[in-house]
């Protein structure tokens, strides 16, 4: 069944999993989103070796699933959630934010540290 965010100021205040006939019959503008849609990218329920969700080709609608305070661009027709940091920039392609530097890629856990836009090992607590 497909799933509708309710736009207000270009925010998303509600989700509801509902049929077109129903949507028809509500105040507001809704906007057809899909949870399986990540990046602009639609994916299975498969996942690889490593745990990774694996495209299924499907119709990837609006870059990401919309969440509740999550803006809805008209004009790239895209949900992305909020700015998680000030230092972090939009990708235009899949409307994801993105660290100014990249996630390390050695098999540790890092924190984010605004103060010096740099990743810092988590202490594990």
């Amino acid at each position: 069944m497909p799933h509708y965010a309710k736009i207000e100021n270009n925010i998303v205040t509600t989700v509801i999993v509902a049929e077109q006939p129903h949507i028809d019959t509500l105040s507001g503008t809704w906007v057809q989103t899909s949870s399986n849609t990540i990046g602009g990218v639609h994916y299975g329920q498969d996942i690889d070796s490593d745990g990774n969700l694996i495209p299924d080709g499907g119709v990837a609608l609006r870059k990401n699933y919309a969440g509740i305070g999550y803006s809805y661009d008209i004009t790239r027709d895209a949900f992305y959630g909020p700015q998680p940091y000030a230092s972090w920039t939009l990708d235009e392609d899949t409307c994801i934010w993105e660290a100014p530097v990249a996630y390390p890629d050695d098999g540790e856990f890092y924190n984010w540290n605004e103060d010096t836009t740099s990743w810092d090992l988590a202490s594990g607590e």
